[in-house]
């Protein structure tokens, strides 16, 4: 038996054991680095950093403190809050009082907050600010069993109430109760067990209630030693971290980084991204491909308002990117050595002068490399960020399988592929071609849920994932669609439409959001949102300066300029793949109208509900097969 394996089968019960191990370890290193407003208010922020020691005084006090409200070993306790570093210690906090965390998006409404807070019988909830105590409030009537909220922000909270405690009081009540029970923090983390339960995630379901994922402490424990022996990641890495902590992919990242002991910078503005990465310079970072997608658009935007020759050259860059990246990882796949001929590397010197470095420069000049989850990137993306020396690390894994499940391997990464299995995960492909999974980070079931679970996981353990894929003889995946939403066409052809949609994305530097349509039609159609800050630019070209969005997207030649990249693209498909029509949408899609999911993936059915006049305007006259 390998190092590496007897590594992952040798874990801890959990990881508020590694976090013990992690700070007796390394106390004084530095753990975290988090904004802080500049005290003029104005400015850029002040980055403050914790050490290991540092944060592991606030965890025992958070975890300490929930023990003095009663909180009892397997309680589940809700968290609701964008990411921040007060998220991550408040979640070892649960950890480490032997409870389990329950994650609630900030953006979800007060209905549904109500029914998690309900369906796992949340005893405590810390809640970000106001808004999210506000919430709370308005449903007390249905919520029994919370005893507490604590708020980690009170500015413009009503406090009064007993019910009501600061994250900062809490921490109080904790060093306190840690002055009269000093080894309470670790009697609780000694006493966990691998199979008791540390997390409930929901999932954000298209349609319906969404489903609590049972996740126990041996799932984390388990990604933590996993994620550590793809040697992906080493003590010395800066970790930029943004994606929602709500979310499993946010959730996984911070188990890796406590087995690792490398330092993570944490603020989950999106729209401080391009601000905070200069500043940050982190050596690695996880995005999903939404973000990879603006950074495109926007770059080929900036270098079309340079004018036609600018555009010219980021055309041919591009061109070059795309064609360096395959060759040398076609290269690397077949000599080990990511080589390519003396007039292609000439050519991407060049352009590297001219491009590229300036791209690498906007992420920070130290980027070794990006990991990209939850969803498909175009593989026309892929190649181009790595051929600009940007190398992202496609990975695939469900809520269900604690996110990570696959990963590419450092330089033999494959752009269009998920990569390979992380140490101790088994895969197989059904005779349908839905990829099933089995090993330490699948889950123990759904919330309550017996018969749901039992449709998805079956007694030896095999997980059906609902998605397609197939495998290469070396063991690289590679998903197709989700299964339910692969379209048959009247005319009995299956369409992915996921595919479809990815490579529009890398024709068309516009397009924000596509959803391609054709189940039991004759014909495909597509629904196209675009970019507003790259519309908006291309429009001042065009005499359509000082236009709103909605005028810009219902202007002919807006149109006009779309239906060529539509001919670009369909030139590459099979004729029953092609879309004969589309409309513009008169907005992009949003979270908030639940067009999206919070980690900015589609959600089809809501999308086809909202939009449904403008689907049947397309197929108006059509004669249905």
């Amino acid at each position: 038996m390998s190092d590496t394996q007897t590594q992952i089968e040798n874990r801890p019960p959990s990881v508020a054991a590694l976090f013990l191990e992690r700070v007796e370890r390394t106390p004084d290193a530095e753990a975290y680095r988090h904004p802080v407003p500049a005290a003029s208010g104005t400015g850029p922020d002040d980055w403050k950093s914790l050490s290991w020691a540092q944060a592991a005084q606030r965890v025992y006090a958070i975890a300490a403190g929930l023990i003095d409200l009663g909180v009892q070993p397997e309680e589940c306790v809700a968290l609701a809050s964008a990411t921040r570093v007060e998220w991550i210690l408040a979640d070892l906090g649960v950890m480490c009082a032997g409870a389990a965390t329950t994650t609630v998006y900030p953006q979800t409404n007060a209905e549904e907050s109500a029914f998690i807070l309900s369906d796992s019988g949340s005893t405590v909830l810390i809640a970000e600010n106001a808004a999210q105590l506000a919430k709370a409030v308005e449903r007390r009537a249905e919520l029994p069993d919370l005893r507490h909220v604590v708020i980690i922000d009170p500015e413009g909270a009503d406090t009064s109430d007993e019910w009501v405690v600061t994250l900062a009081d809490l921490e109080k009540r904790g060093a306190s109760y840690l002055e009269k029970h000093p080894e309470a923090v670790r009697e609780r983390v000694a006493a966990i067990t691998a199979d008791q339960l540390a997390t409930l995630i929901y999932t954000s379901g298209t349609t319906g209630r969404p489903k609590g994922v049972r996740l126990p402490h041996d799932n984390w424990s388990y990604m933590a030693k996993a994620i550590a022996a793809t040697g992906l990641l080493v003590q010395d890495d800066v970790a930029y971290l943004w994606l929602p902590l709500a979310h499993v992919f946010g959730k996984v990242l911070t188990s890796g980084q406590i087995e690792v002991g490398h330092v993570t910078a944490v603020d989950g503005r999106v729209d401080k991204i391009v601000e905070n990465l200069p500043v940050v310079r982190p050596t690695y970072m996880a995005a999903v491909p939404r973000i990879f997608e603006k950074v495109y658009n926007g770059v080929a935007s900036k270098a079309r308002a340079g004018g036609a020759a600018k555009y010219k050259i980021f055309q041919w860059a591009a061109g070059v990117a795309r064609e360096y990246a395959k060759v040398t990882q076609d290269n690397f796949r077949r000599t080990g050595t990511a080589s390519a001929p003396f007039g292609l590397t000439a050519k991407h010197k060049v352009a590297d002068a001219l491009v590229y470095a300036k791209i690498r420069e906007a992420f920070g000049g130290r980027l070794r490399a990006c990991v990209s989850g939850s969803a498909a990137l175009a593989p026309e993306i892929g190649y181009f960020f790595s051929g600009a020396g940007i190398h992202i690390l496609e990975g695939y894994g469900l809520t269900e399988s604690s996110a990570a499940s696959f990963v590419n391997p450092g330089e033999a990464y494959r752009t269009g592929t998920v990569g390979k299995p992380l140490p101790g995960t088994e895969v197989r492909i059904a005779d349908d071609g839905e990829v099933l999974l089995r090993g330490p980070g699948i889950m123990e079931g759904y919330h309550g849920l017996p018969d749901k679970t039992a449709e998805v996981l079956e007694a030896d353990g095999w997980f059906h994932t609902g998605d397609i894929g197939e495998l290469s003889a070396d063991g690289y995946l590679r998903i197709t669609d989700r299964k339910k939403d692969l379209i048959k066409t009247s005319g009995g052809k299956y369409i992915a439409p996921a595919e479809v949609e990815g490579q529009f994305k890398a024709v068309c530097p516009f397009v924000s959001n596509i959803l391609v349509h054709g189940a039991d039609r004759n014909y495909c159609t597509a629904l196209i949102a675009l970019d507003e800050a790259a519309i908006l630019g291309w429009a001042a070209e065009h005499d359509l300066a000082g236009r709103s969005y909605a005028e810009v997207v219902a202007a002919p030649q807006t149109e006009r300029m779309v239906q060529g990249y539509v001919d670009r693209l369909n030139e590459g498909l099979q004729r029953w793949q092609t879309i004969k029509k589309f409309r513009l949408l008169p907005r992009d899609l949003d979270i908030e109208h639940g067009e999206l999911t919070p980690s900015l993936k589609l959600k089809r059915p809501v999308v086809e509900r909202t939009y449904k006049e403008l689907i049947e305007e397309m197929y108006e006259g059509s004669r249905e097969a």
